[in-house]
């Protein structure tokens, strides 16, 4: 299906996103461990857990408009050295402060990600594959998720929880060694069926940034990639600690329950590309956006369903198979919102434009876990936690259906007067 010269590009890809999720699924693993060496409450570890995502969500828009700037190659290179040094840093942290500190920088680092694959994927594929190969180099993510439980959580087990921190930080630098002798930023020469591919989906007129960042398309394709991180952090922040906390689960149980729901978000992410663009190629004659829409709205309101229920559920068992259906549907759509600012976006303005919808989407990964942290200590339940989660996509993926519509380009050149 791939051309061989574009294989190295979908793996060391694929792979960024598996050690990106395995660094950052290694905290709420080892959660349990560090709130109890650290002495921290359930508010604070919250507060820990958000305070990554202040740098995180900084940096996808700062990552996003240097890929545009400077290329995806240099910028994810640079990215991926920053965090796994500060994955690594975490073994370091003394206290609250020191960990709250780290987590930020550490976020920092790993901001740039997925705008950089979003590039990456922009310049090397054509318009009717691009939902695919998001979907399947963003599918190293859910894996990173699952392989992080049984690393972590046996490696703390065994040794310490500082011991699996920096195992961790040295794969990431292997990889950026890799990175950056084996994968150019653009292919030497693009195949003639991608041009004109190309030449049917860029823009007559050069827009501004500022035009695109108005567009109700992009701010509520944002709105619906929120709803979906709040879901997501939730469950990467939260949920091993749910497990033992609430439902009563060992250390070592839960390092492997948790491989469950990251399994089938992996199946999830990697066939939601495919599926949409099916669908694309299916039903060319209703529009691109579409055959996205339909795999959003449709998956987004299942995910919301599942883990509003989860929350409500008496078992341990049914617990864990809604929330492993929840992220399964979930990731079915982790691909679509990229497609869409790929589908709507000129070229030289995807990184920036993605990274600005990333930037808006992970301001979830600020508030959920501390509002995560606070009901449960005010509540003593995860019920309302969950709850919120889902009734929030719930109303996002409505919102889609209303307002994500085909921008109108103007011929003018006067896009940054125009309003929205």
């Amino acid at each position: 299906m791939f051309a061989k010269a574009k294989l190295p590009v979908i793996i060391m890809l694929f792979l960024a996103g598996v050690i990106n999720y395995l660094d950052r699924s290694a905290l709420s693993i080892g959660a349990p461990f560090i709130q109890h060496d650290l002495t921290l409450t359930a508010t604070q570890m919250g507060l820990v857990f958000s305070s990554f995502s202040i740098g995180y969500a900084i940096f996808n828009f700062i990552g996003g408009v240097a890929s545009d700037k400077f290329g995806a190659k240099l910028t994810l290179f640079v990215a991926m050295i920053v965090w796994s040094l500060f994955s690594g840093a975490i073994a370091l942290a003394v206290g609250f402060v020191s960990l709250i500190v780290i987590r930020i920088v550490f976020g920092m680092g790993e901001g740039p990600l997925s705008a950089t694959i979003s590039k990456m994927v922009n310049n090397w594929f054509p318009t009717d594959q691009r939902a695919s190969v998001v979907g399947l180099t963003n599918s190293g993510t859910p894996l990173g998720g699952a392989i992080s439980g049984p690393i972590v959580g046996f490696i703390a087990i065994a040794y310490s929880w500082k011991i699996s921190f920096i195992m961790i930080m040295v794969i990431g630098l292997i990889w950026s060694v890799c990175w950056w002798l084996f994968v150019k930023d653009k292919p030497a020469k693009n195949p003639e069926k991608d041009a004109v591919v190309e030449a049917k989906t860029q823009p007559q007129v050069k827009l501004p940034l500022s035009f695109y960042l108005k567009q109700k398309t992009v701010l509520f394709t944002a709105f619906a990639f929120f709803s979906y991180n709040y879901i997501l952090f939730f469950f990467l922040t939260w949920f091993p600690s749910y497990l033992v906390d609430a439902r009563g689960v060992s250390v070592k149980a839960m390092s492997i329950i948790t491989v469950i729901p990251w399994i089938l978000g992996f199946i999830g992410l990697a066939a939601g590309g495919f599926v949409s663009d099916y669908v694309l190629k299916k039903c060319a004659n209703k529009g691109v956006l579409f055959s996205r829409k339909v795999i959003l709205v449709s998956c987004l309101f299942a995910s919301a369903v599942c883990i509003g229920l989860a929350g409500l559920v008496t078992t341990t068992v049914s617990a864990v198979t809604l929330v492993a259906l929840s992220v399964f549907f979930l990731y079915l759509t982790g691909a679509i919102y990229w497609a869409i600012i790929q589908d709507v976006v000129d070229q030289s303005k995807v990184g920036s434009v993605g990274g600005f919808m990333h930037f808006l989407a992970n301001t979830a990964g600020i508030i959920g876990p501390a509002l995560t942290g606070y009901l449960v200590d005010q509540s003593g339940t995860f019920t309302s936690a969950f709850l919120l989660a889902g009734g929030l996509a719930i109303f996002a993926s409505l919102a889609v259906i209303r307002f994500v519509r085909p921008i109108i380009k103007p011929s003018n050149g006067l896009a940054d007067k125009q309003s929205v």
